[in-house]
């Protein structure tokens, strides 16, 4: 069993949040499910849709035709009436109604005025939509209590079951089941995983797709203690977060696009300060302004080398919403062990993408952060960036000894702290520094194998792309075509083991990317020199669905 739905209106018409309830209907029903926005950068007016796939199995992805349309729009009729499968419905206003097949026109806005308020004609189409599903009623009290406010609440039920006798049964859901799953996005589980992983401070600048992790975390503040600023710019947001995590507070920024670009001059003080930092970098397609609330994978060149000079940095590709909540947490402690930047990227597609999944593991998680515990041996001439075996240098927080002085400065420096123009401390410190890079290879988590063993054809990919390939690789795998896909986490330092073992027997390799450039064949070959042989790239804006891959894998590489 599975069935896909599409949500589609201008904005200002409460397309999301009549979204997300029916999404909270459907989990409360005990299926998973996965639903992803698509929207214009525009407060009211424009097209934005969701839409919502749910199943009686797991789901990676939003799959290209559709069962159910509701339509509060005629651009919605226009723009996505070709999707519709065959016995799909369209459920619209009568005003709308024509003579398409499966177009159900009912009196939403009508019933809404007799109800006393025009705003809920979104609530009654869901009723029906529930009705047309076979869902009960039952249980749904709990979703209306959790997703409207109380002075709307009432009218809301009511409407929803003035929807739900509009229309009998269509589809054959199966029977349901007990709700055990948690639905969360992508920048939700990334602010949660902050949260676990001991996050204080975060100040950022509002940036679309960033911004939601900005949102959840200034509404957990009472609730956790957690400070959030919202600075003045970008460059302001990751200079403050500098400072706490100077000052030995866990601290994290995120921001999208040109905000990145803003925080590069701060990345090198992060740098060559051995401060702890870790940047979430939302990728939307560039370059200025872009596409602010559409999809790319476009940033990864420019990450790996954003700022001047020369510093480590660890790169982190985040896959899916539980991936993001663990490694949030794994950044964090990374960042601290190695005093060392660490990027964390997703994308739109990432970050505004929900689906369902068993509930973390908070028991798991551990808060790791390598200060200074005891007062110093030589807490009289405090070394900050002493020189050690291993290159990690004590990390004393300023004012937790008396009589400790920490001295950090952006010019290069000495053990202790002071300006230096000696080539030989030079030397020492910049060995000192990148040094991190080798002990970042005991770190790295290789990428993710999915598919048949000594794949004819082995894919590329990383980062939210993981769910899309994941599906098409089993969809072929299933048609008897032995082929398989690395799906990389970890990009920087770049793991080898499984792309060595996997490249070495496959006739084609072929990359998987939202950019134009191939930027992650591009990083692979100039690393290992294994060359991609084909590419499927995807720069519209739009995120890769399973049933895309599949066609354009048949068409341009088998």
């Amino acid at each position: 069993m599975e069935y896909s739905i599409l949500v589609g209106g201008a904005a200002g018409q409460g397309i999301e949040t009549l979204a997300g309830a029916l999404e909270k209907i459907i989990k409360a029903k005990g299926f998973y499910l996965f639903s992803n926005k698509d929207y214009m950068s525009r407060v009211r007016g424009g097209h934005n849709f969701t839409q919502i796939r749910f199943s009686d199995s797991p789901l990676t992805g939003y799959w290209p035709e559709l069962d159910i349309i509701m339509a509060f729009d005629a651009e919605t009729l226009k723009l996505h009436s070709e999707r519709l499968k065959k016995g799909g419905y369209i459920i619209c206003d009568e005003k709308l109604a024509g003579e398409k097949p499966g177009l159900l026109g009912l009196p939403l806005e009508k019933s809404a005025k007799e109800l006393g308020n025009p705003r809920v004609a979104g609530t009654i189409a869901m009723g029906a939509v529930a009705k047309l599903l076979g869902f009960s009623t039952e249980g749904l009290e709990e979703v209306f209590q959790k997703e409207y406010k109380e002075k709307i609440r009432e009218i809301n039920i009511k409407a929803f079951h003035e929807g739900y006798q509009m229309v009998t049964p269509l589809f054959d859901c199966g029977p349901e089941k007990e709700d055990r799953q948690i639905l969360i996005s992508g920048n939700q589980a990334l602010a949660l995983g902050a949260l676990a992983g001991g996050v204080a401070f975060y100040s950022g600048y509002p940036m679309t797709p960033s911004t939601s992790i900005m949102t959840y975390l200034s509404e957990k503040q009472a609730e956790t203690g957690i400070v959030v600023e919202q600075a003045e710019d970008e460059i302001a947001a990751i200079n403050m977060a500098i400072g706490a995590s100077y000052a030995g507070v866990r601290a994290m920024t995120a921001t999208s696009g040109g905000g990145f670009s803003l925080m590069t001059e701060a990345l090198g003080l992060a740098g060559i300060t051995e401060t702890p930092l870790v940047v979430i970098n939302s990728m939307r397609p560039g370059p200025a302004t872009g596409f602010p609330t559409r999809t790319e994978q476009g940033d990864l060149s420019f990450i790996l080398s954003a700022g001047h000079g020369e510093i480590p940095r660890m790169v982190i590709s985040v896959k899916n919403p539980e991936d993001g909540f663990y490694q949030i947490q794994r950044a964090l402690n990374l960042a601290d062990k190695y005093q060392l930047l660490v990027i964390v990227l997703s994308d739109q597609f990432f970050g505004d993408s929900s689906r369902t999944c068993l509930p973390f593991d908070f028991d798991s998680l551990k808060i790791e952060r390598y200060l200074q515990k005891d007062l110093p041996e030589d807490h009289e001439h405090h070394l900050r960036y002493r020189l050690t075996e291993n290159g990690i240098s004590p990390r004393v927080i300023p004012g937790k000894f008396p009589g400790v002085t920490v001295l950090a400065d952006s010019d290069e420096h000495d053990e202790r702290g002071n300006i230096t123009e000696s080539a030989e401390m030079r030397i020492a410190m910049m060995e000192k520094r990148m040094n991190k890079l080798k002990l970042l290879q005991e770190e790295l988590q290789e990428p993710e194998y999915l598919g048949v063993e000594n794949p004819q054809y082995l894919c590329i990919a990383w980062g939210s792309t993981q769910g899309p390939v994941q599906e098409a690789i089993e969809i072929l795998n299933k048609e008897g075509i032995a082929i398989g896909a690395l799906v990389f986490g970890d990009i920087w330092p770049l793991p080898l083991k499984n792309l060595e073992k996997y490249a070495a027997h496959a006739e084609k390799i072929i990359n998987i990317e939202q950019n134009y450039l191939g930027q992650m064949a591009r990083l692979i070959r100039q690393e290992t020199g294994i060359k991609c042989t084909d590419s499927i790239l995807k720069y519209d804006g739009r995120p890769f669905n399973a049933y895309e891959i599949v066609q354009r894998l048949k068409k341009e590489v088998f």
